[in-house]
């Protein structure tokens, strides 16, 4: 069974722990039964795995977020890298001509794709299996999914069924209606459009074809910026006849702001912070070193990173993308494919940073041209390659790097280091990347 898990999103809309790097998919705040955190991800792609073990699974996603896929699920996890941002159409259509042109499948396989970051139990991987089985049939040319409701929500789109029963054919859509609207839809029996679709990887390239002149996933990957930024459903399934839906009953939350995040979390705070015997439902979420106190609040979610730091009513919490907005762009957390780094202190010509890299990992070889830096190993045992000079390093060392020369951290344990950036145009763009000798 194939399939491709959307991994979109710009970062805002939970701020401050999201960003432009880090999704709101890649946040570990879930607890496995183990004790360890992970992220929603991490947990999609578990709990897919744990129904069908079989699965051909393959993420799109853009060229920011792969540092943090392969930090969270590994270097072998199939990867279609989207190089721009263009909604569900073109990603789907991306991703349809990589399983065929570089995975190796054929145009009559069923492919599913499904939203990466549902918050859901197995009912919802049970009905993906039954709708891989039935675009396998092609009985209908695009088979949905169905979320039964649990109250007339303004947020969703909803599926009109023409007829009882499960699979059913599909009459049409209504987007995001009004509340009293949704409950006239809900009467009717409507279910809300949870975004997941299933049909054969021809279909797909067939509907592609028609809009775009190319010849294969590395014709389009070169020419995917000219795609027209649209989603699937409005280019797509509102226009397609030979349509079918089939009902999932079971748990399924979109955890879009930190309103219903916080319903999710196993714990009230997660971080250094305490909370007095006054407050009523508040969550706190602290990635940063200081303590947070709360007292006497009701219904709030208190959030801090690196990026900034969030104090929200959680019913307003879903309106702060405009003011998040006016904030710079500069990412203070980010996880690498070697670990992850977060800035602890900035000046006009410095930058702090801690590093924590995996054992066994090592950062690319490369060179800066307007910064000179200053390693300091806090813990752990690597090595340093500068300059094509290898130094065994541990705790104390400190190792300058001047502007131009070449250099590498190569793990041997899980180290950690502090890395202060000297120079009066620090940029992430000043990096060149080369072959180690």
């Amino acid at each position: 069974m194939n399939i491709v898990l959307l991994s979109g999103g710009s970062g805002k809309r939970l701020w401050p722990l999201s960003n432009e790097v880090r999704s709101k998919q890649f946040i570990q705040l879930f607890h496995q039964e183990g004790g360890e955190k992970e992220s929603m991800v991490q947990r999609v792609r578990r709990q897919l795995l744990s129904v069908h073990p079989d699965a051909k699974i393959t993420i799109a996603a853009g060229h920011s977020q792969l540092p943090a896929i392969r930090n969270q699920l590994g270097e072998d996890v199939h990867v279609c890298v989207e190089p721009d941002r263009r909604d569900t159409f073109p990603a789907m259509l991306l991703a349809a001509a990589y399983l065929r042109d570089v995975a190796g499948c054929t145009e009559e396989e069923a492919v599913v794709f499904c939203p990466v970051d549902p918050y859901v139990d197995e009912e919802y991987f049970r009905v993906i299996g039954e709708m891989s089985r039935l675009a396998e049939k092609g009985e209908s040319r695009l088979t949905l999914m169905g979320i039964a409701p649990t109250y007339p929500s303004e947020k969703y789109g909803y599926i009109l069924p023409e007829a009882e029963g499960s699979p059913f054919p599909v009459r049409g859509f209504h987007e995001k209606p009004s509340a009293p609207k949704a409950e006239e839809l809900i009467a009717q029996g409507a279910l809300w459009n949870g975004g997941v679709f299933a049909c054969r990887i021809g279909y797909i390239l067939e509907e592609g074809r028609r809009r775009v002149n190319f010849t294969d996933y590395y014709d389009l990957y070169d020419r995917y910026g000219e795609l027209e930024r649209i989603s699937f459903d409005h280019e797509v399934a509102e226009h397609e006849s030979s349509i079918q839906a089939i009902r999932c009953s079971g748990l399924w939350k979109d955890l879009g702001t930190w309103n219903t995040f916080s319903e999710t979390m196993a714990e009230d705070i997660i971080g250094n912070g305490i909370l007095d015997e006054t407050c009523e439902g508040v969550q706190i979420v602290n990635e940063l070193d200081l303590p947070i106190l709360g007292m006497g609040l009701k219904d709030v979610v208190i959030a801090a990173s690196p990026d900034g730091i969030l104090v929200a009513d959680k019913d307003r919490s879903s309106h702060m993308k405009p003011y998040v907005d006016r904030f710079d762009d500069q990412v203070r957390y980010a996880e690498k494919s070697w670990g992850s780094y977060k800035v602890i202190d900035e000046t006009q010509d410095s930058l702090t940073i801690r590093v924590t890299l995996k054992a066994g990992s090592s950062m690319n070889y490369h060179s800066h041209q307007r910064r000179d830096e200053v390693w300091t190993v806090v813990s752990g045992k690597g090595m340093t390659v500068v300059d094509g000079m290898r130094q065994e390093v541990s705790p104390g060392d400190i190792i300058a790097v001047m502007a131009g020369c070449r250099h590498t951290f190569i793990a041997e344990t899980e180290c950690q280091l502090i890395e202060v950036q000297l120079g009066t145009d620090i940029d992430v763009a000043d990096k060149t990347i080369h072959e180690m000798e």
